[in-house]
């Protein structure tokens, strides 16, 4: 399932299910899709998940002679998380609602 963020101040924004269900909780969203986010209530929301992706654990390192060309790479929680904290951002600075759905 893919998940695609949307607000009249940002691009629409596509991610997997399993990462943006876990970035909405980080948000205090329940993680239902579809739902939405009232612009007053934005900011709070983008708190919530910089504190959370805050709170994770990094990624493993790999150095660059050990990682195998067909090994899979791992993408931290907080790089996925980059295009909808900038959504969010420009949600907040123009007091615009966030919604999503499948």
């Amino acid at each position: 399932m893919l998940v695609t963020f949307r607000t009249k101040a940002y691009a629409n924004i596509t991610m997997f299910g399993d990462v943006a269900q876990t970035l909405l909780e980080l948000m205090g969203h329940s993680g239902t899709v579809p739902s939405a986010i009232k612009a007053e209530d934005v900011p709070a929301a983008l708190q919530r998940l910089r504190a959370g992706i805050a709170a994770q654990k990094p990624a493993p390192r790999v150095a660059d002679g050990d990682q195998d060309e067909d090994a899979e790479r791992v993408v931290a929680l907080a790089q996925r998380a980059l295009p909808l904290l900038e959504l969010l951002q420009a949600a907040a600075a123009q007091h615009a609602d966030v919604m999503w759905d499948s």
